[in-house]
């Protein structure tokens, strides 16, 4: 059973979940690059990520998607900016065809919308099987040791 953590990550939180769930998975981690990446603070921050979602913007990637064929269950990590996930995944979405997938979604936040943001990509991914969803509350923030200790109990319930 081969297994990838797709994720894209503005200020590192849904990278710290995105490896804990790979070491945890043995699983290969891709993380989605844009060529052109929003301002990481501040109002530019909030104004340019929120313009992106809102106008479904679908940037250039640095890095290649790989045959995602060649995968049973997939991972899909992304931070939530409007209750919705992030331009990078717009373009994942854009760029492959799955279908017949175990599926598995993963969120960080400052402020909720999860449960929007995973109906959307219930939505965008609707010939696969959704097998588990997590959020978080700003995790790079938090206890490492308490997020990977929820990281590790959520895939003993999943897998």
């Amino acid at each position: 059973m081969k297994t990838i953590v797709i994720f894209y990550s503005l200020e590192g939180s849904t990278k710290l979940i995105a490896e804990m769930i790979a070491k945890e998975t043995d699983a290969e981690i891709l993380e989605l690059k844009p060529e052109k990446e929003i301002p990481k603070e501040g109002f530019k921050k909030f104004f340019w990520g929120g313009k992106s979602v809102i106008f479904k913007e679908k940037p250039k990637l640095l890095n290649p998607i790989p045959d995602l064929e060649q995968y049973d269950t997939i991972f899909i990590g992304t931070p939530i900016w409007a209750s919705s996930f992030v331009p990078p995944v717009n373009t994942l979405i854009s760029k492959v065809s799955i279908k017949n997938k175990k599926l598995v979604f993963f969120a960080c936040h400052s402020g909720g919308g999860a449960d929007k943001c995973f109906d959307k990509l219930r939505n965008s991914f609707a010939d696969n099987t959704v097998i588990g969803t997590i959020s978080f509350a700003d995790p790079i923030k938090d206890n490492r040791e308490k997020i990977h200790s929820q990281v590790k109990n959520w895939l003993q319930e999943i897998l």
